[in-house]
């Protein structure tokens, strides 16, 4: 594992040596879990993982913001934005409770 930074092959890899699929199927898993995550995101559902958190979309309406270089005000178009919010349990465990 790299450190300080998680990534798609450290799971895999984990998967890996835990379950004892291969390293493909591993990167499957991983792939597929990940794509369903993003595609049910992309649909405007949350994703709440028990345990570990929620993934929140939230809609943002127009509002009028200000360049501070200038001074100058600028419209900022409404968007949607997605928010994580870790569940109390792994507060928890990153507070080393």
């Amino acid at each position: 594992m790299a450190a300080g930074t998680l990534t798609r092959a450290d799971i895999a890899t984990r998967i890996n040596q835990q379950i004892g699929l291969s390293r493909n199927e591993s990167a499957t898993i991983v792939e597929s879990i990940l794509d369903h995550m993003s595609d049910a995101l992309a649909d405007g559902q949350n994703v709440k993982i028990s345990g570990f958190g929620t993934f929140v979309l939230r809609d943002k309406a127009q509002r009028i913001g200000r360049n501070p270089k200038t001074g100058i005000e600028v419209p900022i178009l409404p968007r949607r934005v997605m928010t994580f919010r870790a569940s109390q349990t792994m507060r928890a465990r990153v507070a080393g409770k």
